[in-house]
This record gives structure tokens, C-alpha cells and sequence, in this order.
């Protein structure tokens, strides 16, 4: 954060990662940004222009490049896992539904350029993020149980498919750390992951890292009752939430490894592949993986009772 001496005027700057985003890239985020806090009334801070009359800015480190973006200062704070929550997700489907719909409606500018969030730019080994097999403490126990799910995954989304009306332009990041809430308002931030991907999934980006939460069912209903209320969630984009969770809980590990110094990181440590892994077990059990004797590890065994969302 930063203050114009000027006026006083906090603003917000964001230095893009070193070859994530293009300029381009960057450019179509903020279109999207200004269209949305022009035809809804999603709650989203605003780009700032500059005086280049580009919002985006090179600045040079040393032998580095980096692209920045500065935005209006947003007020609120995120909201804490608690009793609490449920309402908060009640509002967040709701302003869900309404990025959906409008992402569904609207005519992409030319030259809009957003990554694809599909099985091969999220959990193969050569992901956006990473190979999730590089996570913290994972064991090779943990990586095999996790590699057995992703035929499950990918035979669930083959049916499922990516119709118009199942895929399209998402936030793709909607967690407890980009709500900012403040009274009865709530803003959204951090479009940076936005991009294509199946609409259903930003409920599983919704509850990132906090999957294995006994709170997650009650979150899921109020999310799905917040949902509704402004656009149809259909039972089969409700079945397909197990699948999407696990999907953002393994491309979850692939974000883990290349940011163990994140508080996330140095929160979590091997619990989380350990927990990603029995996840990874449940869902194939639901669907008719038998769990053969001695097939865990002991410390799986064990924890073989994470509850899934």
C-alpha cells in the first residue's frame, strides 16, 4: 500500500510475478474489472490510470522487468473461519452468481488474452503453478494415492464437458484472503488468477485451504442458497463440487511448493499433502474404489476420517 503525498489518497500497488503475466494479459484483467464495476454492482476496487495512458507500468530492478497496476484502496478485512462465516458465503454466492452471469453475457473486447484453468494447466506435471508432486513433505505414498484419483477427476469432467453455460470466464480465486468485508458491505480483489475455467469451481477456490473444515458443508449450503438466489446452479454443477475441490486441493500442493515462505506455507506444513491424500482416497471411495487392506499408510489410516466438503 501506498499514499499520495498529495492528497493523502491510500492506493493499492501490485508488482506482477516475473513471467506469469504478459502485458496483455494484464490489460484484459482490468477490462474486465472496468466492465464489471460499470454494468453490476459487485463490489470491486478500481484500476487507477497513469500518465503513460496505460494502466499498466514497467518498471525495471536490476535485470528484471516487472509490470505494476495500482488500485483504490478497498476498507475492510477478511473474515475469520467462524459462526460468521455462513453468512458471509451466503452473500459470496450470490456475488458469485452475478460474476457469472455477466461474464456469460458479455462480449470479450478484442485482443482479450486469459489463461485456461483445465486438468493440463492445473494438476499435470507441467501446471501453471507447478508440479503438485513438488509440495512440502510430500510423500511418495501420498503422491500415489493422489495420482490414483486424477482418472476419477478426468472421467468426471469428461462428462461434465465445457459448454458455454459450464464454462467460461471465472475469478478462479474467490478465498477467504480476497473478500474483504467491513459492516454489511463486502469487496472482492485479487482478479490476478482470473481467466476460463468451469463456473462451479469458484465455490472450491472459495474454501481454499480450509477444505478438511467441519464448517465446509454448512459453508456449502449457504454459498449454493446465495447462489440461487441470483442465477440457476443446476444438481449436476452441484455434484461436480467434490470433484472441483479436489482439483484446487492438489493445484493447492503445486502453489505450496513454490511458496513455502507464504503464511499459508509456514502454516500448514505436511499436514496438508498428508490430508490432500485421504481427500484424494475419500473421493475415489465415493465412486467405487474399494480401500484395500494395508493400501494407506498408517499415518493415512489413521486421519482416514477427513471430512471431505
Amino acid at each position: 500500500m501506498a499514499e499520495e503525498s498529495a492528497t493523502g489518497r491510500k492506493i493499492i500497488i501490485r508488482v506482477h510475478r516475473p513471467d506469469y503475466h504478459c502485458r496483455e494479459e494484464i490489460e484484459s484483467e482490468l477490462a474486465w474489472i472496468r466492465a464489471i464495476r460499470v454494468t453490476t454492482e459487485v463490489n470491486t476496487p478500481a484500476p487507477l490510470p497513469t500518465k503513460t495512458g496505460s494502466p499498466v507500468l514497467s518498471i525495471s530492478v536490476g535485470e528484471l522487468t516487472l509490470l505494476v497496476v495500482a488500485f483504490e484502496h478497498a476498507a475492510g478485512a477478511e473474515p475469520d473461519i467462524g459462526d460468521g462465516l455462513p453468512e458471509w458465503f451466503e452473500r459470496l454466492g450470490a456475488v458469485t452468481a452475478t460474476l457469472h452471469a455477466h461474464s456469460r453475457r458479455w462480449q470479450l473486447p478484442e485482443g482479450f488474452v486469459r489463461k485456461h484453468w483445465n486438468l493440463e494447466t492445473m494438476i499435470s506435471a507441467q501446471g501453471l503453478w507447478g508440479d503438485w508432486r513438488n509440495a512440502p513433505s510430500m510423500t511418495m505414498n501420498e503422491a500415489h494415492t493422489i495420482s490414483e484419483a486424477i482418472p476419477y477427476i478426468k472421467s468426471e469432467i469428461a462428462l461434465y464437458g465445457t459448454a458455454p453455460h459450464r464454462y467460461g470466464l471465472v475469478h478462479a480465486d474467490l478465498r477467504l484472503t480476497n473478500l474483504l468485508v467491513s459492516g454489511e458491505g463486502m469487496s472482492i480483489i485479487d482478479f490476478d488468477d482470473c481467466g476460463f475455467c468451469w463456473y462451479a469451481y469458484d465455490f472450491a477456490a472459495a474454501i481454499s485451504f480450509h477444505e478438511t473444515d467441519p464448517c465446509v458443508p454448512q459453508l456449502r449450503d449457504a454459498w449454493l442458497k446465495g447462489y440461487r438466489s441470483v442465477a440457476e446452479f443446476s444438481a449436476a454443477d452441484e455434484a461436480m463440487l467434490d470433484t472441483f475441490i479436489l482439483i484446487r486441493r492438489i493445484l493447492l500442493c503445486a502453489w505450496l511448493a513454490t511458496h513455502q515462505e507464504s503464511q499459508e506455507g509456514q502454516a500448514l506444513g505436511s499436514d496438508f499433502s498428508r490430508d490432500t491424500a485421504v481427500m484424494a482416497q475419500r473421493y475415489m471411495t465415493q465412486r467405487g474404489h474399494p480401500v484395500r487392506d494395508g493400501y494407506l499408510p498408517d499415518d493415512l489410516q489413521r486421519h482416514h476420517n477427513v471430512r471431505m466438503a
